[in-house]
């Protein structure tokens, strides 16, 4: 894979990154709903992408992003400069938890590991970029739940059955489902990931919707090419 990968109104330096950029990123950042003028926090940034994609569609956002791999969170410092929209990105090279920042966030998101009973990859990089536990899940909720704004949301993309298990913690912390996008790969497969998003203090019924990713083998649906027309120049 190239190292750079060329967006409409940005590039994405991707070497020396573990987790390059992948479908599951560019969906989330692309069907995501967030308000103009919201403060936005990307965790575990890595190349810097979701971030990027957010700050270009949300002009008046500030974007701030986390990244605990010291040579994603080096490249993605040199992606925000190198964007036009620089003066509105902030990087932090470090965990969320050890985040120094006491400014409430309106929107949280995150590309989080998910791979809590696979095997672990041999490679310490990769390990640590796709293999996580539930704790991690724990602490993440906690955290989004004390650093939202009154009314904020938190959107992760996830395997279906880690969405499932993470609704019930997320509630009893008041993060209550708003809204869940069920991705397929095609249009009578099964539910590959979920885009879930909390609201703080929601009190509505959840908004459930499909979104299908391929046509046909090699060809990509209407749904997806109108979900990344603004930012992927194949479209």
């Amino acid at each position: 894979m190239a190292s750079i990968f060329q967006f409409k109104e940005f590039a994405v330096d991707q070497s020396d990154c573990a987790m390059k950029i992948n479908t599951d990123g560019v969906l989330l950042a692309a069907l995501v709903q967030i308000d103009s003028s919201s403060r936005i926090l990307d965790i575990g940034t890595g190349t810097g992408v979701i971030a990027l994609m957010l700050a270009q569609r949300y002009v008046k956002s500030e974007v701030v992003a986390v990244e605990i791999d010291p040579k994603a969170a080096h490249r993605a410092v040199s992606n925000f400069r190198n964007s036009i929209f620089s003066d509105r990105m902030v990087m932090h090279a470090c965990s969320f938890q050890d985040l120094d920042d006491t400014k409430p966030f309106d929107f949280i998101i995150s590309n989080p590991p998910f791979y809590t009973d696979s095997l672990h990859n041999p490679d310490a990089r990769k390990k640590l970029a796709r293999h996580t536990n539930l704790e991690f899940f724990n602490e993440l909720l906690q955290f989004s739940a004390q650093s939202l704004s009154p009314n904020g949301c938190l959107a992760l993309i996830l395997p279906t059955l880690l969405a499932d298990d993470l609704k019930v913690i997320a509630e009893k912390l008041d993060l209550r489902l708003e809204r869940e996008i069920l991705i397929r790969s095609f249009e009578n497969d099964v539910v590959i990931r979920k885009i879930v998003i909390y609201q703080k203090g929601y009190c509505g019924e959840a908004v459930v919707s499909d979104f299908i990713i391929y046509q046909a083998k090699g060809v990509y649906s209407d749904m997806y090419k109108t979900a990344l027309k603004p930012y992927f120049l194949a479209f």
